[in-house]
């Protein structure tokens, strides 16, 4: 559960050996690859792949969204990538294409409609044209003693579809609403070229399904692509210079020795040497496999520097506490069950899933206790004569006083957590004791502010002027050489004491467990007592529209408390979390590797 220590390496070669032991080191994946050419500029980024790969990213992605797939093909000599790719995005062109004349087509001939099946004459109508209006009931008494022609064809609920036969358009004051323009072509063409337009569809879309069967060969020879793509990005990394190339790169310190046989069985230099302060290396994070979906986590959001400390462990239980006690139902924690249980061997399939799979259980442990303790279950809440349920029971949600204590008193132990961390991570600067200030503030804050009147009240309150004070005389790591440094250091300290409404504020931050948590349960509630009120309001059909008002209700909560757990459970750890426990943002640690084929 850490940071892996990394060494910078230089490896120096032949030139015309470099593309054969660039691609050995490619085969082997353990290197974070570095400029050393001139003018190349690299923090870890993949430089801009080939536009081949590309194209075969989009065409995959295309025929991977196709809703019947064919029979995969394994093996083809005469496999023509880059013929594939073109074939496949022309096809999703005129797909595109022909789809926006068929709903254009569709919209016309629902325009069109009303006013019947009819063409133009050719030879005119004595110089007389026809005028469109679809007027709105209530309007068409304006028509009413008209000095021109005109007709009602259609009528609906709302319109009145009306034709005026005139040499000129009648003025805007003379007609209720503004011309309708139906354009020339007659109602059965349009629904001709729409069949036909449909029959085209569908035969591209045959198309489309017959093109699936090479998905499995253009992922396989995808990864190809993105390979030769990088080996080319490696040969720029590299400096070459009078016949020898050189290479720098950052490797994990466990896989030096497989470096080292690398470098003397091909006859290359090689020098290793740690990490420097003034280096900026990558960050490669290892936790058990069981803990390893906190990591994905905190890459998702910021990848911690190489010199702090890796929160992955802390992030991964905090987050699934939150999500718990957000969503605050038994019952929603068993149907996440469920679902998970149903994509189990689908997340098993790789690396990341297993890793997403062993956080989503932990999750949905943590979602099924916190439930089990509140006695919540699709809302409704077990009595005193329901056995185990309430004897399981020991927490009350509608008890707000202690549901709010109980989430400050979660943020002032997370809070507490962060600082403490910091302070050991600094623990050979002086900052240490400005980070075991504020460690002592807010647990003594809170201690103060909720038992007033008690023993513990006046040593809290001196527990917080000792925290307060090392916050200000530590805050600073200016040297003290001369008496105007005392007054610079203090300046500092006091700048960095103002952060102490920011710890107010995050405390209370965690206030949302508590009110998200009742929200959720309130909502359940009031969909359990609406379908309680159609049954016996209406007996028989109540059944069914009860039945519907649970579905419905309780889908619509799980949704929202999803969403809830989700968003605040990462916003606590990354935005009130981090702020006093991440001091700095790195880069992940990318391998030169080849891609492995995941069809």
């Amino acid at each position: 559960m850490s940071i892996v220590k990394l060494k910078k390496i230089t490896l120096c070669g032949v030139s015309d050996e470099k593309s054969a032991h660039l691609a050995g080191l490619q085969q082997l994946g353990l290197l974070h690859l570095l400029p050393c050419g001139p003018g190349v500029h690299h923090t870890g980024a993949r430089f801009t792949q080939s536009k081949l790969a590309h194209q075969a990213v989009q065409a995959l992605k295309f025929l991977a969204q196709c809703p019947h797939k064919r029979h995969q093909m394994t093996e083809a000599d005469d496999f023509d990538m880059e013929g594939l790719v073109s074939r496949v995005l022309a096809l999703k062109q005129k797909i595109r294409q022909c789809s926006d004349s068929h709903d254009a087509l569709a919209k016309r001939i629902k325009e069109v409609e009303p006013w019947g099946n009819f063409a133009f004459p050719e030879s005119g109508l004595d110089h007389l044209k026809l005028w469109f209006y679809r007027v709105p009931k209530p309007a068409m008494k304006k028509l009413t003693g008209a000095d021109f022609i005109w007709q009602v064809v259609y009528k609906d609920n709302l319109f009145d579809y009306v034709v005026v036969v005139a040499e000129r358009e009648p003025a805007a004051a003379h007609m209720p609403v503004a011309r309708t323009h139906t354009g020339a072509i007659p109602l059965a063409h349009l629904k001709k070229e729409l069949n036909d337009t449909t029959l085209a569809l569908e035969d591209l879309q045959a198309e489309r399904e017959s093109l699936t069967r090479w998905m499995g060969l253009l992922a396989a020879n995808l990864n190809q692509a993105h390979d030769e793509a990088d080996l080319k990005n490696a040969h720029a990394l590299c400096q070459d210079r009078d016949g020898v190339f050189v290479l720098q790169a950052w490797v994990a310190a466990q896989d030096l020795p497989v470096i080292q046989q690398f470098a003397e069985q091909k006859n290359v230099a090689l020098l290793s040497v740690d990490a420097q302060p003034t280096d900026k290396p990558p960050t490669l994070l290892e936790n058990p496999p069981r803990l390893s979906g906190g990591q994905d986590l905190v890459n998702f959001y910021q990848t911690p520097n190489y010199f702090d400390w890796d929160p992955s462990p802390v992030v991964f239980f905090s987050f699934a506490l939150f999500f718990a006690m957000i969503v605050s139902d038994a019952g929603y924690g068993a149907f996440f069950g469920l679902l998970l249980a149903a994509k189990w061997r689908a997340m098993g399939r790789s690396q990341r899933g297993k890793r997403l799979r062993a956080l989503a259980l932990t999750v949905v442990f943590f979602t099924s206790v916190w439930g089990l303790l509140i006695g919540s279950y699709f809302g409704y809440t077990p009595g005193p004569n329901d056995g185990i349920f309430a004897q399981i029971r020991i927490l009350d949600m509608n008890n707000f006083d202690v549901m709010m204590r109980l989430s400050v008193i979660v943020g002032v132990c997370h809070l507490a957590l962060a600082n403490a961390i910091r302070a050991y991570q600094r623990r050979h600067s002086v900052q240490a004791w400005s980070d075991s200030g504020w460690l002592l503030l807010v647990v003594s804050g809170y201690v103060a502010f909720s038992m007033p009147l008690t023993p513990l009240e006046k040593p809290a309150y001196g527990v917080m002027a000792a925290g307060g004070l090392l916050v200000l005389l530590c805050s600073s790591e200016r040297p003290l050489r001369h008496p105007v440094d005392w007054l610079w250091r203090l300046l500092e300290g006091l700048k960095n004491l103002t952060e102490i409404t920011n710890l107010f504020g995050n405390v209370l931050s965690y206030l949302r467990l508590f009110a998200l948590g009742v929200a959720g349960a309130s909502l359940a509630l009031t969909f359990n007592q609406l379908a309680l009120q159609a049954y016996q309001a209406m007996p028989g059909f109540g059944v069914l529209l009860s039945i519907l008002i649970l579905l419905i209700g309780h889908t619509l909560n799980i949704l929202l408390c999803l969403m809830s757990g989700v968003v605040h459970g990462l916003r606590l750890n990354f935005i009130e979390f981090y702020h006093w426990s991440v001091s700095d943002e790195g880069y992940p640690f990318k391998a030169f590797a080849k891609k492995g084929a995941d069809l």
